[in-house]
């Protein structure tokens, strides 16, 4: 009995591979990191924690649930641009004064918006 409910646990944890990724997030304050650690809080991710200084955020999730992509476009449609994809404008006006931040030239989020 006590084998097989370790081997199930076994296969359990083999099944939920988790996978930690960076990635650049725009923001300027606490209450981006708060915003954007919110909006992660969702099935598939174990952990995400975005750093003020270094813009970096550093998530952990469940790649049979989720992907980078996804995590990505979640973090765009709240505001804030990504280092593959950036939020829309009328998302980004509408953040209070001090979450605006630096962004890229609109060449660059138009050529991503095609992909």
């Amino acid at each position: 009995m006590l084998m097989t409910a370790a081997l199930i646990m076994l296969s359990v944890s083999l099944n939920a591979q988790t996978k930690t990724d960076t990635i650049k997030v725009y923001g300027e304050c606490g209450m981006c990191k708060s915003r954007i650690q919110k909006t992660l809080k969702i099935d598939g991710i174990t952990t995400a924690d975005w750093n003020t200084e270094t813009k970096m955020l550093v998530v952990a999730y469940e790649v049979s649930k989720i992907t980078n992509d996804d995590i990505q476009k979640k973090i765009a449609a709240v505001g804030h641009d990504t280092e593959k994809y950036s939020a829309d404008d009328k998302v980004y006006e509408k953040l209070p004064g001090c979450c605006h931040y630096e962004r890229k030239t609109t060449e660059k989020k138009s050529e991503k918006s095609k992909r």
